[in-house]
């Protein structure tokens, strides 16, 4: 097995080994049969098929980023164009827009699921060989972390399956590594995951500092204004920590800049008024992606996971479906 990586760690950045299409939206069945010439295989949630396309071989993962059953879609890097070319050829007649993938990082954040929690490894005797076998290039080594959300310990990162909105699947029925661990949670109270929205006002005033000397706030990136691999910002009320923001970006079918966070119980409730600590302390860390600023809060409104309707109402039951914050 050889590893292809991303572009920014890869030693020969100009030269993937492999591409990779999202085929995602209501008309994502229709076209990828058209491509195929045939029924696509009737595949389970993040199961896999190999398929045809254009006489090439490739390799299918069925899940769904836009409320509709879609694909992710990859093969070597040599037969790029023979597949990109046929799915655009068998989505003219089905609305087929191609959005770039800079789109990829802010789906989640309509459809409310949380693509960065911290792997939980750094810290305990149990796990200490593994931590020994990793290598200094390996996911855990490289992995940074941001924002505004500082523990006491890395353990502080950690999150749980009701972190995550998880919290439904958790079953004691039957034996699994990290049960112990888990009964010990379920009976105190935990964070609920919840969407923020961040007040319009607030968010230009945070892109407008950028336009003058002087004290300036974090740059925020479009869609996606992730600036770490693993990012943590504090949502507070009145001051004081009552939560984590994990990801952040903006949506163009909201128009707005949206955030996944988890809340305490109490604060969870949409309509609820927080705020979002915007940058890091100290003037920012020494992360390349990070330039000199001072932290600013952000006004926000806790809402509903997912935040689109669309996701709420058309995905298949499961966590996401007929959910409030």
């Amino acid at each position: 097995v050889e590893r292809d990586e991303r572009t920014a760690v890869r030693p020969d950045p100009e030269n993937r080994k492999n591409y990779r299409f999202q085929l995602q939206g209501p008309n994502a069945m229709a076209v990828l049969e058209v491509a195929m010439g045939q029924t696509p295989p009737d595949l389970k949630f993040f199961h896999m098929a190999r398929i045809e396309i254009a006489g090439v071989e490739v390799r299918a993962l069925r899940h769904g980023m836009a409320g509709q059953p879609g694909y992710e879609l990859f093969g070597p890097w040599k037969d790029y164009d023979t597949v990109r070319n046929a799915l655009i050829e068998a989505g003219k007649d089905h609305g087929l827009t191609l959005v770039g993938g800079r789109t990829y990082s802010s789906n989640t954040l309509e459809s409310g699921w949380i693509p960065s929690p911290l792997p939980a490894i750094y810290t305990g005797e149990a796990l200490k060989p593994y931590r020994e076998w990793l290598k200094a290039n390996s996911y855990e080594a490289k992995a940074s972390i941001g924002g505004s959300f500082v523990p006491d310990s890395v353990e502080g990162y950690y999150l749980t399956p009701w972190d995550l909105g998880y919290g439904p699947f958790v079953k004691f029925d039957h034996d699994f590594i990290g049960r112990e661990a888990l009964e010990r949670m379920a009976g105190v109270p935990q964070r609920k995951k919840v969407t923020l929205a961040l007040d319009n006002a607030d968010v230009m005033r945070v892109m407008s500092s950028a336009l003058q000397k002087g004290e300036r706030a974090k740059y925020m990136e479009f869609p996606s204004a992730v600036y770490s691999m693993h990012p943590y910002d504090a949502v507070l009320k009145d001051g004081r920590t009552i939560g984590v923001s994990t990801w952040i970006g903006y949506s163009a079918n909201e128009g707005t800049m949206l955030t996944l966070a988890m809340v305490e119980a109490d604060f969870a409730e949409p309509g609820t008024e927080v705020t979002l600590l915007w940058g890091e302390p100290d003037g920012g860390t020494r992360k390349p992606t990070v330039e000199r600023h001072v932290q600013t809060e952000i006004k926000a409104i806790v809402s509903s996971v997912p935040y689109s309707e669309v996701a709420r109402d058309s995905y298949a039951e499961g966590w996401r479906t007929k959910q409030t914050a």
